[in-house]
């Protein structure tokens, strides 16, 4: 046997599985380990409900897209904080953006943890993904000695597992491409030998476990089952996937890198790939044409006026992404009950001057879809660029009343100066408030911090996927393989924004000027929501990685509750490598030389 044991295969050990009949089901529905309490696979899978606590550790690894005790990336910041929409200026906790990726420092050779994604773990925290694949496959192997089990229902749990090794999969191709994909759970005794795959085979092997699970799942669960995964899950993943796979840093016939090979990309320009992501498209959508249930969540009108207005579009959006169990929700991750479960994520804005980049505010149009000036003037204003007083206004500081003017979505994303923040207060954005933090780009992140205490009292969860997705997702493969938008494509992208308030998009747009619009609608809908780096590297936006950051300068008429300001641009501080040093291997996290060292069959990625 080998001097060591590789981490993936350690975690994947099938034979080391056991666990006892009364393990307690903890907070959020997960329980501990099952191995870690003495009973062996026959107890575990004596009856169909035992077996549950094997499937229900899969599940407890799902991504987790917010800081918490379950992950905390980038030394616990946030995915955004690499994009161009937010800054991090935490300097503590070895935090990653500012010790690894501002200055360009991440190499394959660091250990700290961190990094955005770090392929073969670290401490307690180690291969999340390959720790579900573990459970995942334990149960599908087996599944089948269960005595007397309801042959609908064991193959729906079936069905479960084999979406939750998709997204396993999904979350290891999109940051690090092809990896090792084991059919079986490892015995320690078998020859350490797992090659790595190739980004097409890994496309194909997700592809496939999401058809092989969709036939066997209920389209969508009830309100006692939320959270599990449905037919809707499989084939709303699939789609994502293909999608991301037929983009052209991946689907070209020029490299995105002089070392790209077959495990990161396919090496080769194929507009199949856009058909097949086509047809995932045309599949969810008849199948919602049949099953029906998902909606998005719309706005209801005030209880005073009752009328819709933009705070009625506001919390429509907000609980589309916040809540859980909506008509919305596709995929939903929940790791705790408790309200206090974000704490830790609400404190990165609570404790440091991290903020989101001008940039990417100016990218939300006026109310009425408007886009907002690209030469707006700041310091001469025509109008205000976010509150306007007004009489029957819904936005309320003190004694006084004003109207948004801008896209909904900007305030549920952004904290803007002169909005409520976290705990009904006027938000620290603006330079001369009274708790200001050095560093601040002159916008707070309002997104799962909200402008309230009471507001973060429901269980929290992380949407891995909401239906806007979906229909951005089909909107994009229809108009990549058609070559061009339809009539359908414009009322997809249409109805996410209808939600909110705005008039769809003009017609008679051009592949290109169409892809460019959907974009954009992603950037909007989807804030701290974990799309914009992917879309950054499957798309190659190259501007958006090397364009130096802009913040905003607001000085309040006083120094708490302020209800008007003066405005000036800054540079947003700190800079970032990538604006004079850019290099592709960027899109692909490095594979730590540890892990390459113990021989089993990983390769680096390219540049690292």
């Amino acid at each position: 046997m080998r001097k060591y044991i590789i981490i993936l295969a350690v975690a994947l050990m099938g034979a080391g599985l056991v666990s006892c009949e009364s393990l307690r089901l903890g907070d959020g529905g997960l329980s501990k380990a099952p191995e870690t309490s003495g009973a062996t696979l026959d107890t575990l899978f004596a009856t169909l409900k035992d077996s549950d606590k094997v499937l229900a550790n899969a599940y407890y690894y799902l991504p987790y897209g917010l800081i918490s005790d379950f992950d905390r990336k980038l030394g616990s910041d946030i995915l955004e904080s690499i994009t161009d929409h937010f800054i991090s200026n935490k300097h503590s906790d070895n935090n990653g953006p500012n010790d690894l990726y501002y200055n360009g420092g991440l190499g394959a050779n660091i250990k700290g943890g961190s990094e955005a994604y770090r392929f073969g773990g670290y401490g307690t925290k180690k291969d999340r993904e390959y720790y579900l694949i573990r459970y995942a496959l334990t149960y599908l192997e087996n599944a089948d000695r269960i005595p007397d089990a309801d042959p609908v229902q064991l193959a729906r749990k079936k069905a479960e597992a084999k979406v939750l090794l998709a997204i396993a999969y999904g979350t290891m191709l999109r940051f690090i491409g092809g990896v090792p994909i084991l059919s079986h759970s490892i015995d320690i005794t078998q020859p350490m030998d797992f090659p790595r795959a190739t980004f097409e085979e890994t496309v194909d092997y997700i592809v496939r476990m999401c058809d092989e699970a969709a036939p066997d799942l209920p389209w969508y669960v009830s309100a006692a089952e939320d959270g599990r995964m449905t037919k809707a899950a499989a084939l709303g993943y699939k789609l994502r996937i293909l999608c991301f796979a037929a983009s052209p840093t991946f689907n070209s016939d020029t490299p995105w890198h002089p070392q790209a090979d077959k495990y990161v990309c396919y090496g080769n320009y194929d507009p199949a790939r856009w058909q097949r992501a086509k047809e995932a498209a045309q599949e969810f959508m008849d199948a919602w044409a049949v099953g029906g249930y998902y909606n998005l969540v719309q706005p209801q009108p005030d209880a005073v006026t009752g009328l819709i207005n933009p705070r009625s579009y506001r919390l429509a959006y907000r609980k589309g992404y916040f809540e859980r169990g909506t008509s919305e929700t596709i995929i939903s991750v929940r790791k705790s009950n408790s309200g206090s479960y974000h704490d830790s994520h609400i404190s990165l804005q609570g404790s440091f001057g991290c903020g989101c980049s001008l940039d990417w505010v100016n990218k939300f149009p006026w109310a009425d879809g408007t886009p907002f000036p690209e030469d707006f003037d700041w310091e001469h204003p025509s109008k205000q660029p976010f509150f306007r007083p007004d009489a029957n206004g819904d936005h309320v500081v003190g004694s006084q009343k004003f109207t948004e003017t801008r896209d909904p979505r900007l305030y549920e994303n952004v904290c803007v100066p002169g909005d409520l923040w976290k705990d009904g207060t006027v938000g620290r954005a603006y330079d001369n408030h009274q708790y200001h933090q050095d560093g601040c780009p002159g916008f707070l992140m309002m997104k799962y911090v909200l402008q309230q205490n009471s507001d973060r009292s429901t269980p929290p969860h992380w949407c891995l996927m909401r239906l806007p997705e979906v229909l951005l997702n089909a909107a994009e493969a229809f108009n990549e393989a058609n070559g061009g938008p339809d009539e359908t494509t414009y009322g997809w992208i249409n109805t996410v924004r209808a939600r909110v308030g705005l008039p769809g998009i003009e017609e008679g747009m051009t592949k290109e000027q169409f892809r460019d619009a959907l974009i954009l609608e992603r950037e909007l809908e989807f804030g701290f929501e974990e799309f914009r780096w992917f879309d950054m590297v499957r798309w190659g936006l190259t501007d958006a990685f090397t364009t130096p950051l802009k913040g905003l300068t607001s000085i309040g008429d006083k120094a708490s509750e302020a209800t008007s300001f003066t405005f000036k641009v800054k540079d947003a501080y700190p800079p970032r490598l990538w604006y004079t040093e850019w290099d592709t291997k960027w899109y692909m996290q490095p594979i730590p030389a540890a892990e390459i060292n113990k021989h089993y069959g990983m390769t680096q990625n390219p540049g690292w």
